[in-house]
């Protein structure tokens, strides 16, 4: 039995009566059935995707391993498995082995903390419908989120080679730029929700539809965190990092079989891992209307079609748009995202504390975000004057040369 202290401290009814062996079995059941669906789901999800993008290129895609191509995942997984696994010569053995993993594990865990459905009784216990519920749950998922970057980075740097080390080097950048703007939307969703359990959070938005995030926050933290999360997870437009006519195919240029299938396994799981954390902070998890029949089913099935759309929308932009250069992904996530969450954050801080804050610090963002235009403005321009002064060979002013050529060509 654990004390009663520590049970008091977990969130998760599971523990209310201490630990004991049903409450391992039920513990070990929720990881192995976990673990089960969020495989399934990312072999659906790659086969999903590649059908998607070819219905929308007028191509077939996959129609040959399974009944409309469903077992061409776990055919290319099988080949992959099966190959010869490549250690580069300059390679650092042990980290270029255990990088795939440092990107995998995050991912799943992350699912763990994501609730799925409503509680069930079982053996007179309350059991949620996630795998673990820890009162800091948000910021569990930020922390494995972050440390999807480790993974990034030594696959990079144990390879041995230039190519790999410089998209491992501007993954880390742009993963490590975006997680700021997801963590300052997360805070946005915690002022609302009065806590950091992602049940809480879900709780919070369960009365009505109009009372989830993306409405009673605006739909400014949603977009924010839709857009930081793509980037976050290398997703095109945002797949810099593997940039194939710069890079040659990016941190992960000498990996090979069941390695490379690793990262192909990590990108796709998180596409679902992070469609589901949408759906928990802005569209109320597994909220939604139910039925007399079967009601512990009707939550899960919610949760699922809500984490389907998003993935589909995943797909749209990979299909839909072209990638962006390195400096405007940067100047996105810098100029752009940052400024206007950490307002947004300003705002919906103020209006939690009272009405005449928030209208008085609506004011003050919108006085320091016109300042700061225009002193971007300025800086452009002076940027530009400095650089037609060198393209001049002069180094000088411009607006005089500027003068005296007008009165040339007068």
């Amino acid at each position: 039995m654990i004390p009663a202290s520590f049970a008091a401290a977990i969130s998760d009814p599971l523990f209310a009566k201490g630990f004991g062996l049903a409450v391992l079995i039920t513990i070990l059941v929720k990881v192995v059935v976990a673990f089960a669906v969020l495989m399934v789901s990312v072999m659906l999800m790659i086969w999903f995707e590649r059908k998607v993008i070819s219905d929308m290129q007028n191509r077939i895609g996959p129609n040959r391993a399974g009944p409309f191509g469903l077992l061409q995942t776990l055919a290319d997984g099988t080949k992959l498995f099966f190959k010869e696994d490549l250690l580069p010569e300059r390679a650092d053995r042990l980290v270029f082995r255990l990088a795939p993993y440092f990107s995998v594990v995050p991912a799943f865990l992350i699912f763990t903390v994501v609730p799925v459905g409503g509680v069930v009784t079982i053996a007179g216990h309350v059991v949620e419908l996630q795998v673990a519920d820890p009162p800091i749950g948000i910021l569990v998922v930020l922390a494995l989120s972050s440390l999807a970057v480790y993974g990034t980075m030594l696959a990079g740097w144990s390879s041995g080679s230039k190519y790999p080390l410089l998209g491992s080097v501007r993954a880390s950048a742009q993963m490590i730029s975006y997680e700021a703007v997801l963590g300052l939307t997360v805070v946005v969703v915690v002022l609302e929700a009065h806590g950091l359990s992602t049940r809480a959070i879900v709780d919070s938005q369960a009365s009505a539809f109009w009372h989830w995030n993306v409405i009673r926050l605006g739909v400014i933290p949603f977009v924010l965190f839709f857009i930081a999360s793509t980037a976050e997870l290398n997703r095109p437009p945002f797949d810099l990092s593997e940039g194939e006519s710069e890079l040659g195919g990016g941190y992960h240029t000498e990996y090979s079989s069941i390695r490379f299938a690793l990262f192909f396994l990590a990108e796709f799981m998180n596409t679902v891992t992070m469609s589901a954390v949408v759906v928990t902070l802005f569209f109320g998890g597994p909220d939604g209307p139910g039925f007399p029949v079967v009601r512990w089913l009707w939550p899960i099935l919610w949760f699922a079609g809500k984490t389907v759309v998003f993935c589909y929308i995943q797909v749209w932009i990979r299909a839909a748009l072209p990638r962006l250069r390195y400096d405007q992904l940067m100047d996105l996530g810098w100029k752009r995202l940052m400024p206007l969450a950490l307002a947004w954050l300003l705002i919906v801080a103020g209006f939690v504390w009272s009405l005449a804050w928030g209208f008085a610090i609506i004011g003050g963002c919108i006085v320091g975000g016109l300042l700061l235009a225009q002193s971007m403005k300025v800086a452009r321009l002076r940027r530009d004057e400095l650089s037609l002064a060198g393209a001049r060979g002069d180094g000088g002013d411009v607006a005089p040369a500027l003068g005296s050529a007008e009165k040339v060509g007068g």
